[in-house]
């Protein structure tokens, strides 16, 4: 893998404190962490993904990473925290301010304007759902829908009402009239990008975005 662009070496010392957290090892490649540390360096979660698991490898860069900071947390916290302060100068809004930042995969773990509880993430997650629902159970009170909603911290009545908009994207149902909803733009994009898919890839994706919210 090429490098990334906005990739630092420094980036090593946050990699390897989220490697060493418990349970040790490699994370998810949507898990909390990850997602959390690319939101944070602008850096897609595969990539970092793929950095981590060089952790494992035995060259004299990771080694002498290792050497320093395996046995000694606090000196890995302690240089860590500096890295940090020095984003931006100490202050990262004013240092970028003015600057256009190309966001991609960050606008998919983004808030919907429309509805803050929603982002095209949970929005992914749900449709994978409604592949696997018929239209009748795809009400509040379905056990799948309850399960989901409690993973993801939406409300099973806002799920099926995602997955109403959803019948009225799917042109195998041909709803003609549009359902009362203000999700209807941020659902008929996610239609586009993944609902006349592969739609086994599209619930692996889903399955492991799910990671995020365990």
């Amino acid at each position: 893998m090429a490098k990334h662009p906005l990739w630092n070496d420094d980036y090593w010392l946050l990699l390897l404190q989220l490697y060493q957290k418990k349970p040790m090892g490699v994370k998810p490649l949507y898990s909390k962490g990850i997602v959390d540390l690319s939101l944070e360096l602008h850096i897609q979660p595969e990539y970092l993904h793929a950095q981590m698991f060089k952790l494992q490898r035995i060259t004299p860069r990771i080694k002498r990473l290792w050497d320093k900071y395996a046995d000694n947390p606090r000196l890995l916290s302690h240089d860590i925290k500096i890295l940090r302060s020095m984003n931006g100068c100490g202050n990262a809004k004013d240092f970028f301010a003015g600057v256009e930042v190309k966001e991609s995969f960050e606008k998919d773990w983004e808030p919907l304007v429309e509805e803050p509880s929603l982002n095209p993430v949970k929005l992914i997650i749900i449709l994978d759902l409604y592949f696997q629902l018929t239209p009748i159970t795809m009400v509040a009170e379905t056990p799948e829908i309850i399960n989901l909603g409690k993973l993801i911290k939406v409300s099973p009545k806002l799920i099926a009402e995602v997955m109403g908009v959803y019948q009225y994207c799917d042109p195998y149902l041909n709803r003609q009239q549009a359902p009362d909803s203000k999700l209807i733009s941020a659902c008929k994009d996610i239609w586009h990008r993944y609902g006349n898919g592969n739609p086994d890839k599209l619930n692996q994706l889903a399955i492991n975005l799910q990671e995020y919210y365990k």
